[in-house]
């Protein structure tokens, strides 16, 4: 797009169906890339990537030549399709309906970086839920906390 200039920073955050922790340490690295691979294949910035057992965040620098909902959408099904194609899961893997989009001034986003990163320190003060549900509080976006990534029954 021809004289078109963006900065746009957005965190996505996602979880894996049921909050089940299906992402082993063994396999995140692995993960963290092919998801990289994703978002650079649909001419987008990936800034930050963390993996979590149960979730994942991602920051990336969006371009305006794609909608966020269809690049969550193709990172979500190719990652999950890339873990049931390698088996890294027994049964079915797949993420969880839905995710949460945080935008970000430029001069935020050491912070938010750091944050992605030390994910494992912050959790275990903050469970994921408490983490999200933090988020929505923050960004003061209406939601209905019966629906809020929950877990399998």
């Amino acid at each position: 797009m021809a004289n078109t200039y963006t900065q746009i920073y957005i965190q996505v955050v996602f979880a894996v169906q049921g909050r089940q922790s299906l992402i082993s340490l063994e396999r995140k690295e692995e993960l963290q890339k092919y998801m990289t691979g994703i978002v650079t294949h649909q001419g987008q910035k990936l800034i930050a990537i963390h993996c979590m057992p149960d979730h994942t965040h991602v920051l990336v620098g969006l371009k305006p030549s794609i909608a966020l909902s269809d690049l969550v959408g193709k990172i979500k099904t190719g990652s999950t399709n890339h873990i049931n194609e390698n088996h890294w899961v027994l049964g079915r893997f797949s993420w969880q309906e839905g995710f949460g989009a945080f935008s970000y001034s430029r001069s935020q986003l050491t912070g938010v970086i750091n944050y992605i990163r030390d994910q494992v320190e912050h959790h275990q003060r903050k469970t994921f839920r408490q983490e999200y549900l933090t988020f929505l509080k923050k960004y003061d976006i209406p939601h209905d906390e019966r629906y809020i990534f929950a877990p399998i029954d």
